[in-house]
């Protein structure tokens, strides 16, 4: 049995024309806490996910993504805070309407691939015929059409993957809730996962989802949530985070595998060296002209190119 999600309000805040409107198209987290104990999982967390796209839900372990999802669904209760959609409190009729995929297997192991995922449809009010047929076709999307008459216990971890993802998908939900789904896939399996979340958020849903693959969310979302013990610490579209901050500089010389020509150097800092190529952040009147000239100093220069901040360089600054 779910349990209930007791609602509190955590601030007096006057609700604006604007924070109406951005409440009234998204998943509205405002000032929730929750503590096991000792351990406060989560601290006055409040963030926004728009329609639309998707987003990535991010944080260390333990930092308190998992809670939150699960707050979402009802399945924790809170000590205080709101959580809306389109501007309603979450209740049981908007959880019928989301999709959840947890981290651990929610799924029954003994049960038929094809018939698991009926059940699951109808236990969503779809009828019997809609649910066979939403079914056949996730399994024909996720490419495991003919494993549909196996016992779930009977497929790799990444078809396994597969399933738990169409049994979120199968009833059409307007919000979609993924903690971990690229865990465990190949990179085909990724890209497909990937491919689906696109299309669900171009459709106009609302798709979150966690992973400490960052590379693959950095690819694949529009925004990022950044959470770590329990509270938020960065939050933002992903191209506006990776252009912000000081220049950032990739540099190669020819038979150099240490980059020592960099150490030391005024307004300079090396972010990090790895295979003979140098990673560099620069002071903000810092002549990359006059590095290239100590680069060149070392050896012939085979690479020497501005780049954007990686989404892992802004994560660990972000929880450092």
């Amino acid at each position: 049995m779910q349990r209930s999600l007791h609602i509190h309000v955590a601030d007096s805040r006057p609700l604006t024309a604007d924070i109406l409107s951005a409440m009234a198209n998204s998943l509205h987290v405002e000032g929730i806490s929750r503590r096991f104990g000792t351990l406060t999982a989560l601290d006055n967390l409040s963030f926004s996910v728009p329609t639309g796209q998707v987003v990535g839900f991010l944080g260390p372990n333990g930092a308190g993504k998992t809670t939150t999802m699960r707050a979402i669904f009802g399945l924790t209760d809170l000590d205080a805070g709101t959580i809306t959609w389109k501007g309603s409190v979450v209740g049981q009729a908007e959880r019928r309407r989301f999709g959840y995929m947890p981290e651990e297997r929610g799924l029954y192991p003994g049960m038929l691939v094809g018939e698991q995922l009926q059940y699951l449809g109808q236990l969503h009010g779809m009828g019997a015929s809609d649910a066979a047929a939403a079914s056949t076709s996730w399994l024909e999307r996720l490419g495991i059409a003919d494993r549909a008459d196996s016992k779930v216990e009977a497929l790799s971890h990444g078809n396994q993957q597969r399933v738990q993802m169409a049994a979120a998908l199968l009833h059409g939900p307007e919000l979609l809730v993924l903690d971990e789904p690229l865990a465990g896939l190949d990179p085909s399996g990724i890209d497909d996962i990937g491919e689906v979340l696109t299309e669900q958020a171009r459709s106009g849903c609302c798709v979150i989802f966690s992973s400490h693959q960052l590379d693959q969310v950095e690819d694949l979302c529009e925004t990022v949530v950044i959470i770590d013990k329990g509270r938020l610490v960065v939050t933002g579209e992903v191209d506006e985070l990776a252009t912000s901050g000081p220049r950032r500089l990739v540099v190669r010389v020819e038979g150099d595998r240490t980059a020592s020509w960099a150490e030391g150097v005024a307004g300079v800092s090396v972010s990090e060296v790895k295979g003979g190529e140098v990673r560099l952040v620069l002071d903000a009147g810092v002549d990359s002209d006059g590095v290239l000239q100590l680069a060149r100093s070392a050896g012939r220069v085979t690479e020497f190119v501005f780049e954007r901040r990686r989404l892992s360089e802004l994560f660990r600054e972000a929880v450092k």
